[in-house]
């Protein structure tokens, strides 16, 4: 028996539905409710039916406590009444859904104040639409993330303490609209974020909807980017809406948000689902706009239809990144191992946050100091795509310790991109810090206590950093009337590999999130896909990286710091994004086992050539464990703001507690052990 094609059938009705992929400015939901109201008229110039909003699209959605403030909640009721009142004007109706906070003024939440839904609201008509299941208008998220970057429950109630108060079970909460889109009466089923995302839930809210016959299925989301993402929801959507066999609408917003510490980026990618799986359309990465698509009945089925959609290259696309955003492992230094797709997408993301970052604070200039290195070149080049040559200035700062080899990267580095720069040494400076504290005698009013300073060794290191950014790159960024910026990496803040008040001061740490050898490869992505010429010259990737403060880290001798990649970067990442996160246990087993190589993904290196012995390795393991839960904890609190683009982001996405490293008993055991058997216990 030959399988029928639907659309081989006769077309019963269509209605367009549109996904508004809309900017998002967190705490503004006067701007974001201006937005709405014109791309509703747009929608309605262009005959759409239904026009779905993101989630949380009109109050934002990482705002911190500012849902305690009751004066911002009768705002964004306001702005959504306005919203409900706009489908009841004359001329083509337009269905309306958006995502918003919902204050449910009669009742309290647990923390006693009132009590807050993140929910939603469709409207038709001039007047928001009863939900089937709650009874009230509007309909309240299901499963609150509270996990990484999200506590959603520290704010949020839900549907499952609803259906627990209400003495009734879930299912009857979750219930379809029932709506008239072109003429026909049809069941929408609409869900939030999380609520799609229900595998490790005991409660399945998009099973449990998706089986009372909806005609198509709509997921607003406000869904921050992170390498890999988009290619797991493609393949975790398509098998849940084949299994469902209802098509689905997935709205996600784009903009900037922050937590207070760590900034992400919306990349909305908005995507629609065709009944049997299959992608649609796929919206443009970061990209405002309404894509309309016709939802077609044949057969008394609903299913999207063929029609002028705005589908991007990368629809459907698999994450090349691996499970949780997973570098590739055994990338070399110079950059030219990595994933493109993987490094298209953290180039995308850092270049949008910036700019949006930018804006947000009201800044368009920005000082950078350039040391010759890899890390600082390519924060230059990045904020050269985004600021004219007059608004950003390089500055080299060079001690005697600085090679003429890395000055002359760094001015080469200016010279290619065009922009502002000039040198400014710390050697008269030093001198003078030097001369009135080296050997300074301090003593108490009273004589009794005797203390003298003693500015040698990684002191006088530390003084060098400090001058360079506390005084220079700070002066020069005020007189600027500008910012300047913190280049350090992913595995320098693991281990805290650099100087509180000094390079790591500025007012974003814009690499942050890339682990060492990302940053190579996204150096590479800058001149060869971006700028498509030698931006960033070649000495920067194949120096050896060297904060230059000593004259045992001299680069023209091959000496540096003392991290060591990659094998550091794959340790670190163990420890930091790992979805099991590793500790000195894991790695100590590992080591003993012979089988370090391949958890840690070093596929091109060897790490047991790095260690002479078994006490070599361990020493070096617990140098950089206690420094990464010691004092490297303290200067991540102090430190500037993180772009987000991995798993596991430095900030209030990788929390954590000052406190002492941990070591269990049997890394204690292990210790004891490979110690004893090398000699050296």
């Amino acid at each position: 028996m030959t399988k029928r094609n639907p659309q081989s059938l006769p077309l019963e009705a269509s209605a367009l539905v549109g996904m508004a992929q809309m900017e998002v400015h967190p705490g503004e939901p006067a701007r974001n409710g201006a937005r709405m109201l014109e791309m509703i008229a747009e929608a309605r110039g262009k005959g759409i039916s239904l026009l779905a909003f993101p989630e949380m699209c009109l109050p934002g959605y990482l705002l911190g406590d500012m849902w305690e403030r009751p004066a911002f909640l009768r705002e964004c009721e306001t702005w959504a009444d306005r919203i409900i009142a706009v489908t009841g004007e004359p001329g083509a109706p337009v269905t309306v859904v958006f995502g918003t906070v919902i204050a449910d003024w009669d009742a309290a939440g647990e923390d006693g104040r009132v009590r807050k839904y993140n929910g939603y609201i469709l409207a038709q008509g001039g007047r928001a639409l009863t939900h089937p299941g709650l009874g009230k208008p509007y309909g309240v998220k299901t499963l609150l993330p509270n996990y990484r970057e999200f506590e959603e429950p520290r704010h949020f109630h839900d549907n499952r303490k609803l259906a627990l108060e209400l003495g009734r079970p879930l299912e009857s909460l979750l219930e379809p609209f029932a709506v008239n889109l072109g003429g026909r009466a049809c069941r929408v089923g609409v869900i939030l974020c999380e609520d799609a995302w229900e595998d490790d839930y005991a409660q399945k809210p998009l099973e449990i909807l998706g089986g009372k016959r909806c005609d198509f299925l709509l997921n607003l989301s406000c869904s921050p980017f992170t390498q890999g993402k988009n290619g797991k929801r493609n393949r975790v959507f398509s098998q849940k809406v084949a299994r469902l066999g209802a098509p689905l609408f997935y709205v996600n917003c784009v903009g900037l948000q922050n937590n207070g510490k760590t900034l992400y980026t919306f990349d909305g990618r908005s995507t629609a689902y065709r009944a049997d799986g299959s992608v649609r359309a796929e919206m443009e990465a970061y990209a405002q706009a309404i894509l309309a698509l016709p939802l077609e009945w044949r057969g008394g089925a609903a299913d999207i239809g063929a029609g002028e959609t705005r589908s991007e290259d990368g629809a459907g696309t698999a994450d090349a990144a691996g499970e949780n955003g997973t570098p590739n492992a055994g990338t070399e230094n110079t950059g030219k191992g990595a994933s493109r797709v993987r490094i298209a997408e953290i180039h995308q993301a850092l270049k949008y946050g910036a700019q949006a970052f930018l804006a947000a604070i009201g800044q368009d200039r920005v000082v950078i100091g350039v040391s010759g290195g890899i890390d600082s070149a390519v924060a230059a080049a990045l904020y050269r795509e985004i600021l004219p040559p007059r608004n950003l200035l390089l500055v080299n700062m060079p001690s005697r310790f600085n090679s003429p080899t890395t000055r002359n990267l760094a001015q080469e580095l200016a010279a290619n991109l065009g922009c502002l720069y000039t040198e400014i040494g710390i050697e008269e400076s030093m001198a003078v810090t030097k001369a009135q504290l080296d050997g300074l005698e301090i003593t108490s009013p009273d004589g009794s206590h005797f203390a003298a300073v003693s500015l040698a060794g990684f002191v006088m290191e530390n003084v060098q950093a400090r001058d360079r950014s506390s005084r220079i790159l700070a002066a020069l960024a005020a007189s600027f009337a500008g910012v300047f910026t913190c280049n350090a990496n992913k595995a320098e803040l693991t281990v805290g590999y650099s100087t509180l008040y000094g390079d790591l001061g500025g007012y974003l740490i814009l690499l942050g999130d890339l682990w060492k050898s990302e940053v190579y490869a996204l150096g590479r992505h800058l001149n060869e896909e971006v700028f498509r010429r030698e931006v960033i010259p070649e000495g920067a990737f194949t120096i050896v990286p060297s904060a230059e403060l000593s004259e045992s880290q001299a680069v023209d001798e091959g000496k540096g710091d003392p991290l060591i990649y990659p094998y550091h970067d794959r340790l670190f990442f163990s420890w930091v994004q790992r979805w099991n996160r590793a500790t000195p246990e894991e790695a100590l087993a590992w080591y003993a086992s012979g089988t370090l190589n391949a958890e840690l993904g070093l596929e091109k290196a060897d790490a047991y050539h790095l260690f002479p012995n078994a006490a070599a390795f361990i020493r070096d393991l617990e140098r950089w464990w206690n420094l990464y839960n010691g004092i490297a904890v303290a200067k991540r609190v102090q430190a500037p703001p993180i772009l987000a683009v991995s798993s596991r982001a430095f900030g209030f996405d990788h929390r954590e507690a000052l406190g002492r490293p941990f070591y269990s008993s049997r890394y204690l055991r292990l210790r004891q052990e490979l110690l004893a058997k090398s000699g050296h216990a």
